[in-house]
């Protein structure tokens, strides 16, 4: 199962465009962008959060790309770090695209800043490798991606763990991080052999 944040749409349009109306905004930014306007229905959708006064309401919310979607439509100086991002992120990954390589220098370089050692690095990379072999061979078998993937995977888990996946990550106390980004290397280093073993 696939968990996404949301955020509330009226909130983060408040915070950047500094307006003291943010629902009047809203239409406003709606009207100057017709593209934004049509896709709405689908980049919104009522979640329910908690409210000012402590009760819960549904609000109109938007997942991660919708949210940086909404903050393309608001000329603002406080918007303008978020569109320097997404153009720097954009670029990256056209990057990417060329010379793969420079993903793998960048993983490794985001492991880095959040402390990880060259070792644990080093086995989380050829986990990685691993797990793209196992996934050739389903995709080779015509397993199909989603909710079968997720499946075997549980399995895999559970067959050195002892725990499905959602109940690993529930013992790590994860929500949306992702479990083998915060496994030890013991740990990286047993799904791999279970995953390869799998494989073959």
């Amino acid at each position: 199962e696939k968990e996404e944040w949301y955020f509330s749409v009226q909130d983060v349009v408040a915070v950047l465009s500094e307006s003291t109306d943010p629902k009047q905004y809203i239409k406003k930014m709606r009207a100057r962008d017709p593209q934004l306007s049509a896709n709405w229905g689908t980049i919104c959708t009522p979640v329910q959060m908690l409210a000012a006064d402590g009760k819960q309401r549904k609000v109109q919310a938007a997942n991660t790309e919708g949210i940086l979607r909404i903050i393309q439509s608001i000329p603002s100086p406080k918007a303008e770090p978020f569109k320097r991002w997404l153009a720097q992120v954009g670029r990256e990954r056209i990057e990417e695209t060329i010379d793969p390589e420079q993903a793998i220098d960048r993983a490794l370089e985001t492991y880095l800043k959040k402390g990880y050692s060259e070792d644990w690095i080093h086995q989380r990379i050829l986990s990685i490798r691993v797990r793209n072999e196992l996934t050739a061979e389903w995709q080779a078998r015509g397993v199909e991606q989603g909710r079968e993937y997720a499946i075997l995977t549980d399995e895999i888990t559970k067959a050195w763990s002892g725990m499905t996946t959602r109940q690993y990550k529930n013992l790590k106390g994860l929500k949306k991080e992702n479990l083998r980004d915060n496994m030890s290397t013991l740990e990286i280093v047993l799904n791999m052999l279970a995953e390869t073993t799998t494989t073959e």
